[in-house]
């Protein structure tokens, strides 16, 4: 794993955490499940290009999707 990856993985992996923080204390679902699955795609996305768009759109889930 090079640096650039490495960073990306990092800074959405923490990202990630906090919506799932924040998913869990307000008992909001989207959140939550965007918040698990980006910190999950962290582990098995590689590519730096996908892992920019996954992880985007999952940022934007709760926008989109509201409940």
């Amino acid at each position: 794993m090079d640096n650039g990856s490495f960073m990306v993985s990092f800074m959405f992996g923490l990202v990630g955490s906090g919506m799932c923080t924040y998913g869990w204390k307000m008992g909001r679902m989207v959140p939550l499940g965007a918040g698990v699955a980006m910190v999950v795609a962290t582990y098995f996305v590689s590519n730096i290009a996908l892992l920019l768009i996954v992880c985007g759109v999952l940022s934007a889930a709760p926008w989109i999707i509201r409940e």
